[in-house]
């Protein structure tokens, strides 16, 4: 049995947008905290009824905006998320790392 048109009002029925699949490739990325949309937001991909921050698509390639770990490589990171998003949309790919965050769990102090 084929599966059917999906139908676009279905939000769960629908198929992913390209940029929605690069946020999911990115997040598996070991280290990235989360994608990042800019201070006012303004960075990101607009779909109908919903937005993918730190994704944005132009005829220059493929900008990447990202948050990550502190206690990451911050090179090797970016290294992989690029070599990850170029495996999955053609052009060139750019990699921002607009922040880092403090590492998500502290290991308790050792007690004496």
């Amino acid at each position: 049995m084929t599966a059917g048109p999906v139908d676009p009002r279905l939000p769960d029925a629908r198929e992913p947008d390209p940029a929605e699949v690069l946020a999911a490739v990115v997040q598996a990325v070991p280290g990235v905290v989360r994608l990042d949309g800019g201070p006012l937001g303004e960075i990101g991909t607009y779909l109908p009824g919903r937005r993918v921050p730190g994704i944005r698509r132009t005829a220059d390639g493929t900008d990447v905006h990202l948050v990550v770990d502190q206690t990451a490589d911050l090179r090797a990171v970016a290294e992989r998320v690029h070599r990850e998003v170029a495996g999955v949309v053609p052009g060139p790919v750019h990699v921002y790392i607009d922040d880092v965050a403090p590492a998500a769990s502290l290991a308790p102090p050792e007690e004496l």
